[in-house]
């Protein structure tokens, strides 16, 4: 047997071997990072999609002891988020608050499963409606400073937010603390309601 051919051979084939495992070796790494760009699709947290337009909150006192945030929350996200806690530093409980019409009266409670929010939709916080509850404050909101608040989804997944503090005048709404005692709060309308009263005012 000639070495020299010998040798030759043996080198072809251990180069042939080395480019099948280098052809193997990218194979996975290409699937890897579909698979990885797969997964950080999935684990889009909810927050992302989080945007919050005019957010303000009703000015008051620690006396008051209680006050709400509004504004109105989208979800640019393609898919459906719900909102289910909120926190704010200045109170020290926070709650997700609907309004329930009966009759003449609305009462203010605990909304049950949180603030649903569909994909590319959005819901409104109203006095009267749905609307962020801060109770027990420790301390004065004074109309002109700006105040954040955090929501938190049902991913877990968290978004903040400055709000105005506004002076507002309200009217009288029952506000049911869960408890099964009523309390009469304070809540401030929108500014389109506090005109209409100026101008019924102004006929009368």
């Amino acid at each position: 047997m000639n070495p020299t051919r010998t040798a030759g051979a043996a080198a072809l084939f251990s180069l042939a071997l080395a480019l099948s495992a280098c052809g193997g070796a990218d194979q996975p790494e290409e699937q890897a990072g579909a698979a990885a760009e797969d997964g950080a699709a999935e684990d889009t947290a909810a927050a992302d999609g989080f945007e919050i337009s005019d957010p303000w909150i009703k000015a008051a006192t620690v006396d008051d002891g209680m006050t709400a945030v509004f504004g109105e929350i989208s979800n640019t996200s393609d898919a459906d988020v719900t909102i289910v806690s909120a926190e704010h530093e200045a109170a020290g409980m926070v709650e997700l608050h609907e309004g329930v019409t009966e009759g003449a009266d609305t009462t203010m409670r605990e909304i049950e499963g949180g603030f649903p929010i569909p994909a590319g939709g959005s819901r409104v916080l109203e006095a009267g409606g749905d609307h962020i509850m801060l109770m027990d404050l420790t301390e004065d909101l004074e109309p002109g400073s700006e105040s954040t608040v955090t929501v938190e989804f049902a991913d877990g997944s968290t978004a903040e937010f400055t709000a105005q503090v506004k002076e507002f005048a309200g009217a009288n709404e029952d506000y049911d603390g869960g408890s099964g005692d009523e309390e009469e709060y304070e809540e401030g309308h929108d500014e389109h309601a506090g005109h209409e009263d100026e101008h019924m005012e102004d006929e009368g």
